[in-house]
């Protein structure tokens, strides 16, 4: 789940510097980008034709409905986990019987034998709970594309800065927000798997504040309102679902 929310950082940010202000009306226009500029609209006119407070409504609003399919998403990823840390010593027996095989049917004998390990275990390792995250993926480019292509958005103002130009303070702002979160979701892990993990977990707020110095507000204003709502639920899904390295145990399954 990590790297596809990197994935979809990475593909937004890259393309904003490229597409086009406005967009035809095909699918993905009339279907996710539309609708937001709709939206915006509408909230901006309820708001006192506020657009900066519209694009923060809705960020918020989206990020309040996917929350609950990512805290699950979270969860089953961390139960399986727990049980690959179990099953690992008679895993890594057969990878190696099944590595060091001499004939087809010695491979395929140690292949039965882990896929038998999966079953006893009750592990599918095809199910890892990303789904919430590819479903959220088209909504929130819908909503990223419906910010970038609106020129009422553009032309207004929204607290210190302008919405249509581009502001070093919210650039930085948005990418120390991304870092934040980055550095809460190493909380706990391994420091083997903290190696691994930190030049893809360094690259989305380094990126993010690269492209946001080089587009409209608006836009580094969506990421540092979704920012700063991704740290609060990387923090309440750490707490909740992050097994003890010790004990195998979530902090909600600990004994009172």
């Amino acid at each position: 789940m990590k790297r596809l929310s990197l994935i979809f950082i990475l593909l937004t940010t890259m393309l904003a510097a490229c597409a086009p202000q406005t967009g035809g009306d095909g699918f993905f226009q009339s279907t996710f980008v539309q609708p937001f500029t709709s939206l915006i609209e509408l909230l901006a006119g309820v708001t006192g034709d506020n657009y900066g407070l519209a694009i923060v409504l809705i960020t918020v609003i989206i990020r309040l409905v996917v929350m609950p399919f990512m805290l699950s998403s979270y969860k089953k990823q961390q139960d399986m986990k727990s049980k690959m840390e179990v099953m690992k010593p008679e895993m890594e027996d057969i990878q190696g019987r099944l590595k060091g095989a001499s004939s087809e049917e010695e491979r395929k004998e140690a292949q039965q034998e882990l896929v038998q390990l999966y079953q006893k275990h009750g592990v599918n390792p095809l199910n890892m709970g990303c789904l919430p995250m590819l479903l959220q993926m088209p909504i929130l480019m819908g909503f990223y594309f419906a910010i970038r292509g609106s020129e009422e958005v553009a032309s207004h103002t929204f607290l210190w800065f302008n919405l249509g130009e581009t502001d070093l303070l919210l650039a930085v702002i948005a990418g120390i927000l991304y870092f934040i979160n980055y550095r809460i979701s190493m909380m706990g892990l391994p420091e083997q798997q903290q190696k691994q993990m930190k030049v893809m977990g360094l690259l989305s707020p380094v990126m993010i504040l690269v492209i946001s110095l080089s587009t409209p507000a608006a836009l580094p204003l969506y990421w540092a309102v979704g920012g700063l709502f991704l740290i609060v639920q990387t923090y309440v899904s750490k707490r909740m679902y992050q097994r003890s390295p010790s004990t195998g145990v979530s902090k909600t399954e600990q004994p009172v």
